[in-house]
């Protein structure tokens, strides 16, 4: 802990009556009632005069704000823990419980996005192809099969990061049936992935099931299935428009994500399995087109003997890179855990999360990650298993910044005051300069990246709140303070 006294004492000298009785920045508390006047920044009076900046300098600022913070109503019964890092000098320049491991919440996608670009490069790309087997006679006949493969697109059919719609999709594999003077499949559609389906997967352990304005719901009936879109009756009211939402599947009773809150107690997604509605749809429209398929869609998970087969038809996902940036600006959750069981896929050749996460906590160590107080448990950081210290999250941040990825993986965190979660945090102080991932559950607020300093340099850091008491944006605003004077380093 810092001994502020010399600064206090020294900053006397030289100010104002004014600012004497300002002085007690550590000790003094307000009353709760301080932190509803909407005219303040609800901080127990940190260091912020001009005669302050003009006497102490930018690290006794930080730290003494730090310090500040430990007595705050809102903070002082939380677990909590801080680092501001110079990568340059390779010497931590605030600290505050570095060392202690915490829930990072979705500060866990640092984590997992980087793998990603490692493992798979930033111009990976997830096909989706359309084949035929069998013999196409002198009537356009196809006496075989048409092929829909997949290799576990997530934004298949979503419009994320830029992705196609299924009705694109299923415009490029008509023409390509057209192109090949098909004029009638007498045979199925097969629909043949060794990965994933689509949004599908039970979530990790420890994930809390509901939370007020949070992310996740319990449970509900469905009503209206069609096969683009399910609704569901949500047992409790009150939840943001502006967040995602977890519900039980009517298909197989497993979490599957819901895109939007339509108010009324209904929530809509898209179909969990991706690949079956984009074949169902693609007969649909060969048969309105004037082609009949005699057939059935039918998956077929594995062949031992596959027939030969010839491309009509080949739809690529947007690049790894793009998928990234989308994933850590919206800070989405199916993105981040279809990204870990794709790295699984590829390094292990099975698509669980569990190989997922293996995968994962390998390359963490080779890279030479702090695995003191590590507990890796999913790729989307939901699960409150979830463990990470602030000062190794922090000395992996700056590993990246020697890797060919780093400006892409840059790009993708969200900008202070101007993009993504952090859109409406540093809109004064530190607008356009805080590049960082942020992460929240109930009682859990974190935020760790880099931050670009007035005279120019970068800066690493990791804040993260556990446990604390009041709004969620009381706790931004006290991380809005401490990371203020950094600016100034």
């Amino acid at each position: 802990m810092v001994n502020f006294r010399k600064y206090i004492s020294s900053a006397a000298v030289l100010a104002s009556g004014l600012f004497l009785a300002q002085s007690t920045v550590s000790t003094v508390l307000y009353s709760q009632n301080y932190d509803n006047q909407k005219s303040s920044l609800n901080l127990p009076s940190p260091v912020t005069t001009m005669v302050e900046k003009t006497v102490l300098s930018a690290k006794e600022l930080v730290d003494i704000n730090v310090n500040t913070m430990m007595a705050d109503p809102v903070l002082k019964n939380a677990t909590w823990g801080f680092v501001v890092y110079d990568p340059k000098t390779k010497k931590i320049i605030s600290s505050y419980n570095e060392n202690t491991p915490l829930v990072p919440a979705s500060t866990t996608k640092l984590l997992t996005t980087e793998t990603a670009l490692n493992m798979l490069g930033e111009n990976y790309r997830w096909m989706t192809q359309l084949e035929y087997s069998g013999t196409i006679d002198e009537n356009g006949v196809l006496n075989g099969n048409l092929y829909v493969i997949g290799s576990g697109d997530p934004s298949l059919g979503t419009n994320k990061a830029g992705a196609a719609s299924y009705r694109d999709i299923i415009s490029d594999f008509v023409g390509g049936v057209s192109r090949e003077g098909i004029k009638k499949v007498n045979g199925d559609i097969i629909i043949q992935t060794a990965l994933f389906k689509g949004n599908i997967s039970m979530l990790p352990e420890n994930v809390v099931w509901l939370e007020n304005n949070n992310y996740y719901l319990p449970a509900g009936s469905t009503r209206d299935i069609n096969p683009a879109n399910e609704k569901l009756i949500v047992k409790k009211g009150g939840f943001s428009t502006e967040k995602k939402f977890f519900y039980v599947s009517p298909y197989n009773h497993q979490m599957v994500y819901a895109d939007k809150y339509e108010g009324n107690g209904a929530l809509t997604t898209k179909i969990p399995d991706a690949p079956a509605y984009l074949a169902n749809s693609f007969r649909t429209t060969l048969v309105k087109s004037g082609i009949p398929v005699t057939g059935k869609v039918t998956p077929k998970m594995t062949d031992a003997s596959p027939e030969n087969r010839k491309m009509l038809s080949a739809y690529k996902s947007p690049t790894l890179n793009d998928i990234i940036y989308y994933t850590n600006q919206h800070s989405d959750n199916s993105l981040a855990e279809a990204l870990l069981r794709t790295v699984g896929y590829q390094k292990m050749g099975d698509q669980t999360s569990e190989s997922g996460r293996i995968v994962v906590t390998n390359h963490l160590k080779d890279a030479g990650f702090d695995m003191t107080g590590l507990n890796y448990i999913d790729g989307s950081g939901l699960s409150r298993s979830n463990n990470v210290t602030p000062i190794s999250q922090v000395k992996f941040l700056t590993s990246l910044m020697d890797q060919k990825y780093y400006r892409s993986y840059l790009t993708s965190l969200p900008i202070g005051g101007q993009s993504g979660t952090l859109k409406r945090m540093f809109n004064v102080g530190g607008n356009g300069q805080v590049f960082a991932k942020t992460g929240t559950l109930n009682k859990v607020k974190t935020l760790a990246g880099y931050l670009k300093t007035n005279s120019g340099k970068t800066l690493v850091f990791s804040l993260m709140v556990n446990n604390y008491s009041g709004s969620v944006d009381m706790v931004k605003k006290r991380m809005e303070k401490i990371l203020e004077p950094a600016l100034d380093l």
